[in-house]
């Protein structure tokens, strides 16, 4: 073997490394994040009396969270274009950009959408569901996975993932009463440009979106959930012998 290709293997292992370390970091960061949104959802429902509720709203107090660790999930589509994970890019930006159009686009943009019943639906279902799913990605990665959230990595989605999109349709649906009355985020004609612009109608198509593109994510998940949790030659299932080989 010459020098050559001695450095240009140490150089692929010594990038392969950084890249390990930097997906561990990330996925590892995102699951504090989320676990500390969930710690919030409980202690503002359950630990906190009725007059704190009363002065302040569940979107104040979870705000920064919500806003930091939702919005961080952009870099995933980035890993996934540039080829750092496997995920399939146009799925990844699917299911991120509906999150955030949910966050930028609708809570943060009307008063309404801040006191939607569905907020607190979204948030509790995204935090469970990204604490399993983060969780998961970080211990792949040092192939350590326990067969217990392998299996609650394919399985909790099938409740999980109607619930927050419920959450996130009502979130849209107490949006748009309040973009109809005010117009808000709109542009309305004559004006220089020439053009016009409904927020209004951008929050309907956003919401009639979710009739073709959920189920084809749902089924997504549940094809994966097949493959993953199927059952193998020996009758075990993938999940179960990659859990013998890791320990």
């Amino acid at each position: 073997m010459t020098s050559a290709t001695k450095n240009t293997k140490s150089a692929g292992k010594e990038q392969n490394r950084f890249v390990k370390s930097y997906l561990f970091a990330y996925n590892a960061a995102q699951v504090v994040g989320w676990s500390y949104l969930l710690y919030q959802l409980v202690n503002y429902y359950l630990l906190q009396d009725a007059g704190f509720r009363a002065r302040t709203t569940l979107w104040d107090y979870t705000r920064m969270t919500v806003i930091i660790f939702q919005n961080a999930a952009f870099i995933e589509v980035i890993n996934a274009v540039l080829g750092l994970v496997k995920s399939n890019p146009v799925i990844t930006t699917f299911q991120v950009f509906s999150r955030m159009m949910v966050v930028v686009g609708v809570v943060m943009a009307t008063p309404t959408g801040k006191i939607s019943p569905g907020l607190p639906i979204a948030l509790f279902a995204w935090a469970v569901t990204e604490i399993i799913r983060y969780g998961y990605y970080a211990l792949n990665i040092v192939n350590f996975v326990p067969h217990i959230l392998v299996f609650l990595r394919y399985t909790t989605f099938i409740a999980l993932y109607p619930i927050g999109v419920t959450g996130e349709l009502l979130c849209f649906w107490w949006a748009q009463s309040y973009a109809k009355q005010h117009t808000v985020w709109s542009v309305e004609m004559p004006n220089k440009w020439n053009a016009t612009f409904s927020y209004f109608a951008l929050l309907w198509i956003a919401m009639l979106l979710y009739i073709p593109v959920f189920p084809q994510l749902y089924l997504h998940m549940v094809a994966q959930r097949k493959k993953i949790l199927g059952g193998g030659k020996d009758g075990s299932s993938p999940a179960v012998n990659a859990a013998k080989k890791a320990t």
